[in-house]
Parts: C-alpha cells; sequence; structure tokens
C-alpha cells in the first residue's frame, strides 16, 4: 500500500470522530427534556466525551511508563486504531443498558468509552498522517481527514435525529422516550467492529518513531508544544460550545424544541466541512487557475451538500440560503491566508472572534449566522495548531501528539462553563466564552511564529516553498 493510499484509507476514521460529536448536539437538548436537567448539566454529555480524551491520554503515559518505552512504538499506529475502535465500540453498546433503565449517569458513561477510543484513534492517526510525507505540509493532510471528519460531522446530527425521532418532519412524536437511542448506538457499534477487523487485516505501512524516548515531561521543554496544548484546550473548546449550546440559544431565541434544531446544528457543523473541504486542496496538484475555480467553487458545494441532506430529512432549507454571505467570506480570508499555518491562525482566529461579538450585539438572523459561522473559522485551525505544535520535536513527537489529544479536554470544560453562565446571565451573551477562547488562538499565531523562528523554523515560508507557491 502506498503513502498516498495508505492516506486515503486513514481519512475514513475521521468520519466516525465527526459523526459522533456533531450528534452530541441532538442528544443534549433530548437529553435535558427527558430527564428535566439545567443548561449546565445538559453539557455533561460534552464533559463525559471530551474528558475521556485527558483520561485516555493519562493511560497512554502511565502504559508507557509502566513499559518503559512509548507504547505507539511497541504496537505501531494501525494496531492503536484497531483498539481504539474496539473500545469506542464498548462504549456504544453500553446505550442499550443505560436506555433500558433510564439512566443519565450511564448514558454519560458510554460517552466517555466511546471518547477513551477516539483518543487512542486520534493519539495514533494524526502523527500518522504527518509521517506519511513531509511534515512542513502535515496541516495539508491532516485538512484532508478533517474534510471527511465533517462530511460525517453534517451527516450525524440529521441521521441520528432521523432515527431517533423517527419522522422527516419537524416535529417529533408523541412519546419518544430514551429508549430511541437504542438502535443507532447499537449499529454504530457494529459498524466499529468492522472497522476494527478491517485495521487489522489492511496493508497499512508499519510506522512508529524508533528513536529512544523517555517518557517523562521533557517535551514540554518545547514552548511550542505548551502554547499549543492550550490553543487545543481553547479551539476544541470553543468549536464544540458554540454548537452544543447553539440548541439552547434557538428554543430560547427561535422558539424551537430538540427535534427542529437538527438543521442548524448540521449547518454549524457543515460549516467546519465547507472550510475543510476547501483547504483540503492543497493535496492535489492543480493548475494555479484551476485551484481558484475550485476556491470559489468547493465551499459552495459544501454548501448545497448541507442543504441536499436537510431537506432529505424534509426540513425547509430557505431559510439558510443566506448563509451564502458567511461563506463567501471565508473564501476572501483563504486567498489572504495564502495557505501559511501562521497566516492562516491569525486570520482565521481574529475572524472568528469578530462573528462571536456580531452575535452577542445583534438579534435575529444575523447573531444567528454569526455564531454559526463560528464553525467555518474554526475549520482549519486544528491542523495548524497541531502542526505548529509538533514541529522540531524529533523523537518526541508522539509524547507531544498525546499531550495534544489531552488537551482536547477544552471540549469537556468550555461547554459546561457557557452553560453555567447561560443559567446566570443568558444564552445570547454567555457566548462570551467563546470569544475568549479566539482571543487566546489569536495570541497563540502571533507567539508561535516568534517561538519558532528562534529554534530556526518558519513554518510560513517552508510551507510556501515545498507547496510550490
Amino acid at each position: 500500500m502506498n503513502n498516498r493510499t495508505a492516506l486515503y484509507t486513514l481519512m475514513s476514521v475521521w468520519f466516525f470522530w465527526g459523526f459522533i460529536a456533531a450528534s452530541n448536539g441532538i442528544l443534549i437538548p433530548m437529553f435535558k427534556e427527558q430527564f428535566h436537567l439545567q443548561q449546565w448539566q445538559s453539557q455533561l454529555v460534552d464533559f463525559a466525551f471530551y474528558a475521556a480524551y485527558f483520561v485516555g491520554s493519562i493511560l497512554y503515559f502511565l502504559v508507557s511508563a509502566a513499559l518503559k518505552g512509548d507504547i505507539l512504538n511497541r504496537i505501531g499506529y494501525r494496531q492503536g486504531i484497531m483498539y481504539g475502535f474496539i473500545i469506542s465500540a464498548v462504549g456504544t453498546l453500553l446505550f442499550i443498558p443505560a436506555a433500558s433503565l433510564q439512566s443519565f449517569p450511564l448514558l454519560l458513561g458510554g460517552l466517555f468509552v466511546v471518547g477513551l477510543g477516539f483518543s487512542l484513534q486520534q493519539t495514533s492517526t494524526q502523527p500518522f498522517m504527518i509521517a506519511l510525507g513531509d511534515p512542513a505540509t502535515g496541516a495539508h493532510r491532516i485538512n484532508l481527514g478533517g474534510a471527511v471528519n465533517n462530511l460525517g460531522t453534517t451527516i450525524g446530527p440529521v441521521l441520528i435525529s432521523f432515527v431517533i425521532f423517527g419522522s422527516v418532519g419537524d416535529a417529533a412524536p408523541e412519546g419518544v422516550g430514551i429508549e430511541a437511542v437504542k438502535m443507532p448506538f447499537l449499529v454504530i457499534g457494529v459498524i466499529f467492529i468492522l472497522f476494527a477487523l478491517f485495521f487489522r487485516f489492511s496493508k497499512l505501512p508499519t510506522i512508529t518513531n524508533d528513536e529512544d524516548v523517555q517518557i517523562g515531561i521533557g517535551v514540554l521543554k518545547y514552548p511550542q508544544l505548551v502554547l499549543g496544548m492550550i490553543a487545543i484546550f481553547c479551539y476544541v473548546g470553543a468549536e464544540v460550545t458554540i454548537g452544543s449550546n447553539l440548541g439552547e440559544y434557538l428554543k430560547k431565541t427561535q422558539n424551537l424544541d430538540s427535534s427542529q434544531i437538527s438543521e442548524y446544528i448540521s449547518l454549524f457543523w457543515g460549516s467546519m466541512m465547507m472550510g475543510r473541504w476547501t483547504a483540503a486542496l492543497s493535496n492535489f496538484n492543480f493548475k494555479p487557475a484551476i485551484k481558484t475555480l475550485l476556491t470559489f467553487v468547493t465551499p459552495f458545494v459544501a454548501f448545497g451538500v448541507v442543504l441536499f441532506v436537510n431537506s432529505l430529512r424534509g426540513s425547509d432549507v430557505s431559510p439558510l440560503y443566506t448563509y451564502a454571505f458567511c461563506v463567501l467570506i471565508i473564501i476572501a480570508a483563504f486567498f489572504a491566508a495564502q495557505e501559511k499555518p501562521i497566516r492562516t491562525m491569525v486570520l482565521f482566529s481574529l475572524l472568528g472572534g469578530v462573528a462571536m461579538v456580531i452575535g452577542m450585539l445583534t438579534s435575529g438572523q444575523v447573531a444567528l449566522f454569526a455564531f454559526i459561522s463560528g464553525g467555518l473559522f474554526c475549520s482549519v485551525l486544528w491542523p495548524c495548531i497541531f502542526s505548529l505544535a509538533t514541529a522540531g520535536l524529533g523523537k518526541y513527537t508522539n509524547q507531544g501528539s498525546a499531550y495534544l489529544i489531552m488537551m482536547i479536554l477544552g471540549g469537556a470544560v468550555v461547554p459546561v462553563t457557557q452553560g453555567a453562565l447561560a443559567d446566570s446571565i443568558g444564552i445570547e451573551l454567555s457566548y462570551v466564552v467563546p470569544l475568549l477562547c479566539f482571543a487566546y488562538l489569536l495570541f497563540f499565531g502571533i507567539r508561535v511564529q516568534t517561538v519558532l523562528k528562534h529554534q530556526g523554523l518558519d513554518f510560513d515560508r517552508d510551507v510556501a516553498v515545498k507547496a510550490g507557491h
């Protein structure tokens, strides 16, 4: 299997990360209604799921320390992905007894175990993808995976909502309860097991970081990693909290219930897809004129996918047409960023912060689409942070990756923080939380450039040279 085929195989894993993560946006308002929760309590859905990434990373370090060596260097990235799928399958199957017992804590436990599996998958997959080519263009390959990830995030909320509520209309039928989550998660669990078998027998290349690594905190001597860890915390926190609190925002400002929000949740995660599909163009050797045309066309194709998927459910998608204006803004941002990781970090973080300010200061469709557009500006930040934070780590790359995955903890802490703030000052003003996250991401983009240059690394220059621009 050549590196290009291996890359496409790894991209399939990203679909499931997105499918489950975005589907939490449907489960949150449903659980809130069924279990009579406060807003902050409903955000425990995200807390359970994303806290598992932190715990999973801690377990990675403990096992590696016990074995006196990096566990992924012993089992290989491919085996790490396989075991991750098996763990996640166990978590999805826990939904069956949890739903039968009407147990909110056990449902959270199921999501936690799914997240544990995803933690191992992510710790294995992303350095694997970077290792398949030049590290300086690793962000481009991760963007390609992100493009598939957000196909999952777009389809997930609509499909899960349809299966749970059993209707193509806008209203959920009477009597739909917690037991309705059994079937979709049973099917997902079976799919996870099948993918574990696929990776067990696949012919992916065996790639490890074979240098002798001392397990510990030595990697924290690299300031780009420490800055990047905080950036991952803020990035994932912003991405998750915007989408997870969107259901409450729609309920308070649009008077919609949990069965009527899937098109907006889908549009938020679809916004991530618009950005990542466009960023993924860097992986192909298009002629300049063709690439310019595709930079205009691709985000609108992704927008069309969002509209099409929602129309299949019977939703009226005409209120979403105005969002095309936001799509034009991200197209302009791509041309201004010129595919350079640091410039992309600065520009997209700034635009994300501006979107949150507009959302808090306005109302109606302008405010709604401003908050949703946070997905557009989050869309390409992950690969920028990941590649910049692991730049120059050498033999510590696996450990650095695990530390970064650990900070997905932001997806657990930030939504609960916003939920608690929403209970006290209102859902609209609570979006100051993702605003603060974007502010740090802007700082990271500015600061990491200086840090890397002091180490003789100029990422924007290297990418420009090696990508042929």
